[in-house]
């Protein structure tokens, strides 16, 4: 059987979730319909996501080995360089659908197999560097500034915890779109990247000079009152995660009388992707990335992922 080298969950171990990865050969990927083509990954980035598969969260044993991997950026079958979308329809799912990964074998590989629907056009002017960071962290960051935070309303933004990667690409979509956007972050050396560009920096809980329009939420229960306090009259607090915990105290006399929208989300739709690689392409925007990394080195990618110093995105490059 014909075998390709891959990144992928060997095992489940919440303590230490780089035990149970594994670089090896694996299948080439399988075609589950007819509309599915496989497309040569040339760049991939990691997601917190994958940390979260190898602890056990979204698989199941009888899953494993599955390939780890969200986002990939190619060559589809025809030589035409394309951005992978990485939302899948999955009618065993209760949500209908699925991430790479989840149910199907992910991009952490030399090849991933896809519906050929989910082929976006690589815009000229992006690399496949650049491509490879934005199908899900900076897509979701899109969606929740555009279609879930109506950012066109707005004037002034606030991003929690900023470094992360939802968060960072918030910053630089936000003040790309002429925004005022404040960032909080517990880190002095993260506070002063997020301000090289074009944020106001505040300390994680910091008051700030106004109230904001939009919240950009990923942290959750550590930030959540702070999100509720800096929200101006009918602002959209828009949620896409919650690392610190997912069970905060919400103050209902504060969302019933400020009139304001707490809005669930996460990931967008193969439009969203086309607008957001177009936007980036058209303002220059360019992914914030923390490094590049061969294939030959995956470990050492997940073990910098892991480790919690990231600022944007970790690329896996597989033509080294």
């Amino acid at each position: 059987m014909p075998t390709m080298r891959a990144a992928f969950a060997t095992r489940f171990d919440d303590a230490n979730p780089l035990a149970a990865l594994a670089v090896g050969e694996r299948p080439e990927p399988a075609h589950p319909a007819d509309d599915w083509v496989t497309v040569q990954v040339r760049a991939s980035s990691l997601n917190h996501h994958d940390l979260w598969s190898l602890r056990g969260v979204g698989l199941t044993e009888a899953q494993l080995p599955m390939i780890l991997g969200c986002d990939a950026a190619g060559v589809d079958p025809e030589g035409n360089e394309v951005v992978v979308y990485p939302v899948v329809p999955t009618p065993g799912d209760p949500r209908g659908m699925s991430i790479l990964s989840e149910h199907f074998p992910g991009t952490l590989a030399e090849r991933v197999a896809v519906p050929r629907a989910n082929l976006v056009p690589l815009p000229e002017g992006l690399t496949l560097t650049d491509a490879a960071c934005l199908p899900t962290a900076w897509l979701t960051a899109w969606r929740m500034l555009t279609t879930k935070g109506r950012v066109d309303e707005a004037e002034a933004v606030l991003v929690q915890g900023a470094g992360g990667g939802v968060a960072t690409a918030a910053v630089a979509l936000a003040v790309a779109m002429g925004k005022r956007v404040y960032a909080t972050s517990r880190d002095a050396g993260k506070r002063e990247r997020i301000a090289a560009l074009g944020a106001t920096a505040v300390e994680s809980g910091a008051r700030l000079p106004e109230r904001v329009d939009v919240v950009i939420e990923t942290v959750g229960a550590a930030t959540f009152d702070h999100s509720m306090k800096s929200a101006a009259p009918g602002a959209r607090i828009v949620v896409s995660g919650a690392t610190s915990g997912h069970e905060p105290k919400v103050n209902l006399r504060r969302v019933f009388a400020m009139q304001l929208e707490i809005v669930g989300t996460s990931m967008g739709t193969p439009g969203e992707l086309y607008d957001l690689l177009a936007f980036c392409a058209d303002r220059q925007v360019r992914p914030v990335v923390d490094s590049v990394v061969p294939f030959s080195k995956v470990e050492e990618a997940f073990a910098r992922l892991h480790g919690g110093e990231v600022f944007g995105k970790i690329v896996v490059d597989h033509t080294a």
